[in-house]
């Protein structure tokens, strides 16, 4: 007495179709057993048009272009920069959001003064800004002729954590294609695996660069961990600088 069977499988892109069979028509040797094959879910399609973010880390992109090129302020002008950059890529450049910690007028006039005013132009010309007060706290140093020096040190605290959220929450509303960090914070490499991920989940076509200034001279010579390292050459830095200045 033969049997037909029909196994149903599932259109999730998992597993073939096995279709019907009667343990009469199988072959010797195979049992009364079904044998699937897993097909591995389908590549995220890279989309035509590569919509990109750029996530700005202030004082880490000025203190990079300080080593690497001697500037001795934050004289970028961070729309053209992004702009220009991405231009290079073949990406459109969607937005600008820039992150930064500014000290209080009680603690330095001079440089809240000036972020104050860039911060306000940035916003002007459509960057989405973040700032956050700086946190002051004593170092000592003991040289090594003995002498020890205490001085009083500015901190950011919670711009990294800003990033990281903000990477993550546009990534889910599909804000961006690309995710460019110009920054050189290794805190933020977990951000990166967090992305890949999420293009994972959603099937969506996702990457997350890394740019940094670069030249013989920089301190650090590598990028994020997880993303793409966009090496910024001198001739491309100074080619966006901004005109202003707010000291």
């Amino acid at each position: 007495m033969s049997a037909t069977i029909r196994l149903l499988t599932r259109k999730a892109g998992l597993l073939d179709f096995v279709g019907t069979s009667s343990p009469l028509d199988m072959p010797k040797g195979l049992g009364r057993g079904y044998f699937f094959r897993a097909r591995p879910p389908p590549m995220p399609v890279e989309p035509a048009i590569r919509r990109a973010v750029a996530f700005i880390d202030g004082q880490n992109l000025f203190h990079s272009a300080r080593a690497a090129f001697g500037h001795t302020h934050p004289n970028y002008d961070v729309l053209a920069l992004a702009d220009r950059l991405c231009r290079l890529q073949g990406w459109q450049l969607a937005q600008v959001r820039f992150y930064t910690g500014i000290p209080a007028r009680t603690d330095d006039p001079r440089w809240h003064q000036f972020w104050s005013a860039k911060l306000a132009v940035m916003g002007r010309q459509g960057v989405h800004v973040y700032s956050r007060p700086l946190r002051y706290r004593t170092n000592t140093v003991r040289l090594p002729n003995g002498t020890v020096l205490t001085f009083m040190a500015g901190e950011e605290k919670g711009v990294d954590v800003r990033i990281a959220l903000d990477v993550i929450r546009l990534a889910h509303r599909d804000a961006y294609d690309v995710a460019v960090l110009f920054s050189q914070d290794q805190d933020l490499s977990e951000v990166a695996e967090e992305v890949r991920i999420i293009s994972a989940e959603r099937r969506r076509w996702l990457k997350i660069a890394c740019a940094f200034p670069f030249s013989p001279t920089s301190r650090s010579r590598r990028g994020i961990d997880k993303t793409d390292w966009l090496r910024i050459d001198r001739t491309t830095y100074d080619a966006c600088l901004d005109s202003r200045d707010y000291r």
